[in-house]
């Protein structure tokens, strides 16, 4: 379970000026709302995989509209902390630090998943998304040094590039995550066959599992492309330089050139199946590396993030 919030001393002006004179106290904690919502997709997860070995056809839908209940909550536990931030002064969209930021991955993870099923129907990709989900709020009271504490933002973050910043890379990082499950999928396909060789007819066929591949891809390479030219942007207000070859700042150029490969590939020359998901999985490993590892390995200008 996630760990309340420790209550700070109220001090500063901003939009929670009238939260504070009426003294209001919130009947929840948003650790509830994200504790919720983290059981919520365990349960999601289970019913997707249920479903794709017993193929009930009561079980599926169920799943997924028991996810999206799991996302109207996760979606309040935000807006709670959002509260609770100006509760305490310092007021700010709670996307500054690990753990905000972890929370706010697993939400844009669920959305992006939950508008590629509506689009395309396969249910089983849940499977392999969903734990992402989980595992992203879980890894919130498992990894150490991730504090749920709210404090005040240092000089660099208090810009409201921070939030354009942040949305548009981490809804990238969603769309790459989606990709990432499906081609583990397609390659398990891949490696079955087709039915008539003995392969899974549980499976999505391949030309469906490379085309939500593919169009994960779309979704996701312009955010990153946004999250990168805003970056910069922010960078020159915050620094007074547009790139400066942070370890964080280089990693997300890599990132960007292994996706920019893989659409120049699939336009030019179409690549597609196993070759597309092998890039992909290239992709997504250098999205962890840039996410995790330049926090954890590297020091930098990001070292806060």
């Amino acid at each position: 379970m996630i760990p309340p919030t420790p209550t700070l001393p109220l001090k500063g002006e901003g939009g929670g000026d009238l939260l504070r004179r009426q003294n209001m106290v919130l009947p929840f904690s948003s650790q509830t709302f994200f504790n919720i919502s983290m059981a919520i997709y365990f349960l999601c997860f289970l019913g997707y995989l249920i479903f794709s070995a017993t193929r009930n056809k009561v079980l599926g839908p169920l799943s997924t509209s028991l996810l999206i209940i799991g996302l109207v909550i996760h979606s309040g536990g935000l807006v709670v902390r959002w509260l609770e931030t100006h509760q305490t002064g310092y007021g700010y969209v709670p996307l500054s630090n690990m753990y905000e930021s972890l929370l706010f991955f697993s939400w844009t993870i669920v959305l992006i998943y939950l508008i590629l099923e509506f689009k395309y129907r396969q249910k089983i990709i849940g499977v392999f998304i969903i734990p992402f989900a989980f595992l992203a709020i879980a890894l919130t009271s498992i990894v150490p040094g991730i504090d749920a504490k709210i404090t005040p933002l240092m000089p660099a973050l208090q810009s409201n590039w921070l939030t354009i910043h942040v949305t548009t890379c981490f809804f990238g990082y969603a769309s790459f995550a989606v990709s990432f499950g499906v081609s583990i999928l397609y390659l398990i396909r891949d490696g079955e066959g087709s039915p008539k060789e003995g392969g899974s007819k549980w499976l999505p066929s391949n030309p469906i599992l490379d085309e939500i591949n593919y169009k994960s891809i779309v979704i996701g390479f312009p955010m990153l492309s946004l999250g990168i030219i805003t970056g910069a942007a922010w960078a020159n207000y915050a620094w007074g330089s547009y790139w400066s070859w942070d370890p964080k700042e280089t990693w997300s150029l890599i990132t960007w050139f292994v996706y920019a490969a893989f659409l120049h590939a699939r336009l030019t020359r179409d690549w597609r199946g196993r070759k597309a998901a092998i890039l992909s999985i290239v992709g997504f490993a250098a999205v962890l590396f840039t996410y995790f590892g330049v926090n954890y390995i590297i020091s930098g200008l990001h070292s806060y993030a």
